[in-house]
This record gives structure tokens, sequence and C-alpha cells, in this order.
């Protein structure tokens, strides 16, 4: 399928993102002192900014690209709460997935930036427990009609197994796709889902395969280890500067290169190939071609700082400035 007939297909899909939504708060300033009270810089603030981030930011890119898009996740009634709901809103998120914590904050991210460099990061949140999903009825109320189900999980307490149980089953009823995007140290079961969407470090921890920060990437041993315990239908693992290893009932198919021209932040990108990946799978296209898409629109926002989206008119412009060919000889995977 021609990638912009992709892109121009995207708002027929409805999707829904389940997972750890939060708030990102940038304080933005100048330093041009040292404390006299502890070595520390003197920030002058001139602006203070807020973003969706985790799950949050999964819905914005999809909506972004027009696609319609409902989150499911737990937040307070606080003002991070109402500020996240306020972009919700202006983003056009549906949020009736939303649950409100009892007895604990709307996660919130507060970072310090002084010329464009962020020098500190402030976290407000509570245990895992605080933010468990009501589901059962709540949970197939909002499954009820949707082309795919994208689980983001940050590993703050929305995403547990017995959710991935029910959703897994859910997801098999509707004959919709279900992605993950997995925090493999939680070791929760993956089994059942269409997409994984792990990067490097996060397929060898799946793998359980160890090596040194500097080795070659053991793709083989990883995709097949991957396949012997989770069974994804379709898996792309994200390898920074080294681009998208692709595979397919555990078969590799090749890896893509990296799309990035400049990168100043990779903070939610993989929020961004996620969302891409999906929606294009939801309205039929391959795999080979949903990935060019994730890795043009990757490439975009990596450009940009903090947690960012791109339009459709953006992830035209990127896929037609260069259609990078896919990597599949032996050879290339070694390079990894």
């Amino acid at each position: 399928m021609d990638l912009d007939a992709i892109i121009k297909k995207l708002p027929e899909a409805k999707l829904l993102v389940v997972g750890d939504v939060m708030l990102d708060h940038y304080i933005w300033g100048d330093a041009t002192r040292i404390s006299p009270e502890a070595p520390v810089p003197v920030v002058h603030v001139f602006n203070d900014t807020w973003q969706a981030g985790g799950a949050a930011n999964v819905a914005l890119n999809l909506t972004s690209l027009q696609v319609s898009t409902t989150i499911m996740g737990v937040c307070a009634d606080d003002d991070a709460g109402t500020k996240l709901k306020e972009i919700f809103t202006d983003r056009k998120v549906g949020y009736s997935g939303l649950q409100t914590a009892a007895n604990a904050p709307t996660i919130l991210k507060t970072r310090v930036v002084v010329q464009k460099q962020q020098i500190c990061r402030i976290d407000r949140e509570a245990a895992p427990v605080a933010y468990a999903l009501q589901t059962g009825d709540a949970l197939r109320s909002v499954c009820d009609g949707v082309n795919a189900v994208i689980v983001s999980d940050y590993a703050k307490g929305v995403v547990t197994g017995d959710l991935l149980t029910e959703l897994t089953a859910i997801c098999a009823d509707q004959k919709c796709l279900l992605a993950v995007d997995p925090k493999p140290r939680r070791r929760l079961d993956y089994k059942g889902a269409d997409l994984m969407t792990p990067n490097r470090s996060e397929a060898l921890e799946l793998a359980e395969i160890s090596i040194g920060l500097h080795d070659e990437f053991p793709a083989k041993a990883v995709c097949q280890a991957i396949w012997e315990r989770y069974q994804p239908h379709r898996l792309v693992v994200t390898l920074g500067g080294d681009g998208m290893l692709l595979a397919e009932e555990g078969k590799i198919l090749g890896r893509l290169p990296t799309r990035a021209q400049e990168v100043f932040d990779v903070s939610g990108a993989g929020d961004t190939v996620i969302a891409v990946l999906t929606a294009a799978l939801a309205v039929g296209a391959s795999l080979l071609d949903a990935a060019h898409l994730a890795n043009a629109a990757a490439g975009v926002v990596v450009g940009k700082f903090g947690a960012a989206t791109v339009s459709p008119d953006q992830l035209g412009n990127a896929c037609r400035d260069s259609h990078l060919p896919l990597i599949d000889s032996s050879p290339a995977l070694k390079q990894i």
C-alpha cells in the first residue's frame, strides 16, 4: 500500500490506549550565577509549559494523526489532573475511560530546563498500588468498537497481569489488534499480543540475554527467545541509531535504518513508534509499511524538545524525503 494512502486512511481507525498517564511540567529559565547557599545554579524562571506524558503522549500522537482515540488510565482530582484533562479536551482525546485515584496524586514530572539543557527532574507520584484500574465492565465498555488497543506500560501501576489477561480475552472476542509497549522488569505475561515494541535493552531483558553495552546485538537469538516466551505475531525492536528490527512469527524480516537527521531529544520516541505502527496496522498496512511510517515519524519527533507528536503533513513530507530500504541480509543484521 502507498504510504500516502495509509496516512489518509488513518482517520478511519478507532483506538484505545490503556496505561500510565502522567503530566509533564517544564520550568524554563536562565541561570547566570551560583547560589551562595549551596553549589547549585540560581534559575530565573521565564515560562512554564505542560505536556501529556506516558500513555497520554501515545494518545496525543494518535489524535495528531487524526485517529479517533480514547485513553484509559488513572489520575487524581487535583490541579495536575485538571490540566491533563484540559490537554485531552484541546487535543481531542476521549477520556471516558479515565478513573480517579482516591489516595494518590496525578503522576507529575517537573523538569527544570536552562538554555535547552535539563538540569533536574522532580517526580510526584505514589506507590503503584494506588493507580490500579477498576476493570471488568468498565474495561469492556471502552474497548467496544475499537480496531486496536495499545498497552503503554510505564511501570506506575495501571498495567498488571490481570489487566493483560482481560485485554487479551476482550481483543480476541472483538477481533481487534492488541499492541504492547512492555516493561519486562515487571515479569508480566505478554502472551497474546499482536504487536510488541521493546527497545534494545527491553528486548534483551525479555529474551533473558545479557550482553555488554557496546556488544553486537544478537538479533536472531533475541527474536527467537521472545517468540518462544511470548509468541507476538509481530515484533519491532527499536535500536536507537541502528534503526528498527522487524520480525513476524519469530522470523526476522530485516532492519530499517534510522530516519533521524538531527536528534535533539529522544523523550517519547517510543510512544510515537507504537502509536504509528498500531494505527497503520489497524487500517490494513503491512508491517513493513507501518514500520516505514513509524520510522519516519520518530525521525521527526526526536528533532523536537520533550514528548512530541507529528502531524499528517509532517509525516507525509518525512516519508517523501527519503524511503529507506529494508536491510535483510545476515551480514547487515550482524552490524547492529
